[in-house]
């Protein structure tokens, strides 16, 4: 008898199997250049009104579709799917969905919110380019990569960015070698750039020196910092401290030294040290979701840079601020860094490239010249705007010199954005000496664009840079800043202000 009784109480769940199976049906999507119509890779969010994710696949044998999944707390979360150049589709129950799509920072983003029948629907998304980089030789990198190897090839060309820079060998203990490192994922890689195409290349060989375990130190844990070594030849076959060894044998094998983080416990002391190339001004903090770390090293605050902060600790534009403002001092003490940018992206909830450097290469891309230009300072650092800007008429990374007693510096140039902007200054020697006023004109391709210009008098050595901000219904940090021109002049020397000198000994 019982077993009449499981047999009916089976066949009874059969329909109700059946009607939930049947109430899926099928989105088939194809994303699409705006002008053109070509298809196009790109990064896709969809999201029912009940708020669950949905991660779509690709329709065609040759394409792929790599699912992100991370989340740091409950408004810091990356829930997306990149896709290449191919139709997709998802299996959705009849409802309304807020379909996002995103490729890198030169298209304008498609958001709408669609409604799926019950014979499913099939949906063509254009994008439309506000701005196009490479047609003016500037090239965008990430130089904080933890993406796997087999997911790049499609993450570059979704993001369209130019170069990453994986960092393949990362270790996170004391007196380890990168080789031996517990999150390293290095193996038989070749010393030289893998081509997606002719302008996506992936350099494999990098390494992440992030100290969290000492080996002298009862129970490890003890935090010290984090370096990366970029576009080096081979693995490193030793550990830290000390990081002497490490500059040395970067130095030998043409490597370029990158500082993560600014306020890490090792931090600052590393810069002289290693006499570290690059410094990040987006770092991996800095995402598209929600800021999430508040009071992630909040009690190296220094206080003479009156930063933002909130009752939960830092806010994003606090965040952000204290990175400039450690930059600035660092050039003011004679630390010539050049700006980079790297996400994290593989670690934290942020799409690659969100926070990207661009190079400029008047002569055409090569990774090689990319490597060279990033380092000589041609660039910017970007997670909106696009920065134009000149001084005198040098291009960023230039170095004015001069024997007269004051140098006049003409500044002038663009900014372009896909929204309004919200202003522009000009940033000498670490204090922001002129601020202009978001006044940004509409342009034919769908951005926004603002010129400026101002004369700037330096009577001994300094530097300046410039840097930009959206006006954002969110509000949201979005940000551009220039690599700064450096002025020489002759036995007048630039010096530091007293508290940026106190904040750096004693940290």
């Amino acid at each position: 008898m019982r077993t009449v009784h499981c047999t009916l109480f089976l066949l009874s769940c059969i329909p109700s199997l059946l009607t939930a199976e049947e109430q899926t049906v099928r989105l088939h999507g194809r994303i699409v250049d705006a002008d053109s119509q070509q298809l196009l890779p790109a990064r896709i969010y969809i999201r029912s009104a009940d708020g669950e994710w949905h991660f779509p696949t690709s329709d065609h044998p040759d394409g792929s579709a790599v699912e992100y999944r991370k989340q740091r707390q409950a408004g810091s979360l990356e829930m997306h799917t990149t896709l290449s150049a191919h139709p997709f589709s998802v299996n959705l129950a009849p409802g309304e969905y807020s379909i996002v799509v995103e490729r890198g920072k030169e298209y304008v983003p498609f958001e709408k919110t669609v409604k799926v029948g019950s014979n499913g629907l099939e949906l063509s998304i254009p994008l439309k380019r506000w701005i196009n980089l490479a047609e003016r030789g500037w090239y965008s990198g990430d130089t904080h990569v933890h993406r796997a190897m087999d997911e790049l090839p499609n993450l570059l060309l979704a993001e369209d960015l130019n170069v990453a820079l994986p960092l393949t060998y990362w270790v996170t203990k004391s007196d380890t070698a990168p080789t031996q490192g517990d999150k390293a994922s290095g193996s038989n890689l070749k010393p030289e750039p893998i081509e997606i195409d002719k302008t996506h290349v992936i350099y494999p060989i990098n390494t992440e020196y992030e100290i969290f375990t000492v080996k002298q130190v009862p129970n490890g844990r003890h935090t010290l910092g984090a370096v990366f070594v970029l576009g080096h030849q081979k693995a490193f076959d030793f550990g830290v401290p000390p990081v002497g060894r490490v500059a040395v044998e970067a130095r030998r094998q043409g490597a370029l030294l990158d500082l993560d983080k600014h306020s890490w416990p090792w931090s600052l002391m590393l810069v002289p040290v290693m006499n570290i190339d690059l410094f990040e001004l987006s770092n991996n903090h800095v995402w598209r979701t929600q800021f999430g770390f508040r009071r992630w090293t909040i009690e190296n605050l220094p206080a003479y840079m009156n930063l933002e902060t909130s009752d939960e600790g830092f806010t994003e534009w606090g965040w952000i601020d204290f990175g400039f403002q450690t930059y600035y001092s660092l050039l003011n003490c004679g630390f010539r860094m050049r700006p980079s940018a790297g996400t994290a992206s593989g670690v934290h909830p942020v799409p690659l490239g969100f926070g990207r450097v661009y190079v400029h290469l008047p002569d055409g891309f090569s990774y090689d010249a990319w490597m060279q230009g990033l380092n000589a300072g041609r660039s910017f650092v970007t997670t909106g705007p696009m920065l134009f800007t000149e001084v005198n008429g040098k291009p960023p990374g230039s170095v004015i010199k001069s024997t007269d007693d004051s140098v006049g510096c003409r500044v002038r140039g663009k900014v372009e954005s896909a929204v309004p902007l919200d202003r522009i200054e000009i940033v000498s020697n670490g204090r922001v000496i002129r601020r202009f006023a978001g006044n940004s004109k509409a342009t034919s391709a769908g951005g926004f664009e603002q010129t400026f210009r101002a004369f700037v008098p330096l009577t001994r050595s300094g530097w300046i840079a410039v840097r930009a901000f959206e006006k954002r219904t969110d509000g949201r940090v979005r940000f551009a800043h220039s690599s700064p021109v450096h002025v020489d002049i002759e036995n007048k020397p630039l010096h530091p202000q007293r508290e940026e000198v106190v904040w750096i000994i004693n940290q």
